[in-house]
């Protein structure tokens, strides 16, 4: 089971960045799939819970620097199939069967997408498109991407984690509003390291991290770390601002998303305290 658990995270993980490999109409359905991927970790994740099974997010490092996105594809075919012979074991009837009722479909479109050169997705030039960047800018924006497509994924599995343990409504929409937050920034920022060349997955998150006893501290650090983020993000908009008015205008756009992060934050911790 818990072999089952680490394939279906590493599925929806490779499944994500392939997405960034693409564009137009492919990058959407693999976005979509990716969507369902992670729906089918979340379900497998509460048959675990249910079943008394402890479990971490443990995964291998997942390869993704390749020249062809037919190798992409044909990895995530391949980790398709060793999912459903795992499933094999799996006693919820129902869940195994919506899986590999998703996972005939989805192969389907799969062995339809067209191959194209990727390699430009790991070739370092950290351009982007016809945004004229300083080296300040370039080397502020580099650092940036790198960090927070890390956190991103680690808030997505944190929240995912507090979600899938608690029975409480309020704290679970909340967490839920933060993993689809999450979710968007990721996929933002793994598009523009894709077209500067510098697409890599984030590394394995510390089991320590999101499993904590004490909510109210998380909360609390959460919220600090929000306010360092949107600080992070207003330091970069002004780096960035004389070179490209693009990149002023979406830093200074996620700069403002965090305010509402903040604020479901505080939200949740006044909650507990109540």
């Amino acid at each position: 089971m818990k072999k089952t658990f680490k394939e279906l995270h590493e599925l929806f993980l490779a499944t994500q960045f392939t997405a960034f490999m693409s564009d137009g109409n492919i990058r959407t359905e693999l976005y979509q799939f990716t969507d369902i991927f992670f729906r089918h970790f979340t379900w497998f994740e509460n048959y675990l819970i249910e079943k008394g099974i402890e479990y971490n997010y443990d995964i291998d490092q997942i390869p993704i620097k390749v020249e062809r996105l037919s190798i992409m594809i044909s990895d995530i075919l391949r980790r398709i199939e060793s999912i459903k012979e795992s499933l094999e074991i799996c006693e919820d009837i129902e869940l195994k069967n919506r899986i590999e009722s998703d996972y005939k479909y989805i192969k389907e479109v799969l062995k339809r997408v067209p191959d194209r050169d990727v390699s430009s997705c790991f070739n370092a030039n950290r351009e982007y498109r016809d945004v004229d960047l300083s080296t300040e800018a370039r080397d502020a924006l580099t650092i940036f991407l790198f960090e927070e497509s890390y956190k991103e994924y680690e808030l997505i599995m944190v929240y995912n984690y507090s979600k899938a343990n608690s029975s409480d409504a309020y704290l679970n929409r909340i967490f839920q509003i933060l993993i689809d937050e999450s979710f968007y920034h990721l996929r933002k920022f793994g598009e523009i390291m894709a077209e500067m060349g510098i697409l890599a997955v984030p590394r394995m998150i510390m089991e320590e991290i999101y499993k904590f006893e004490d909510l109210e501290a998380f909360l609390a650090n959460g919220i600090d770390e929000e306010i360092n983020a949107k600080e992070e993000c207003k330091r970069l908009s002004e780096a960035v601002s004389s070179s490209s008015e693009y990149f002023a205008s979406f830093f200074e756009f996620i700069n403002n998303q965090e305010n509402y992060h903040i604020k479901l934050m505080q939200d949740a911790l006044k909650h507990i305290k109540s």
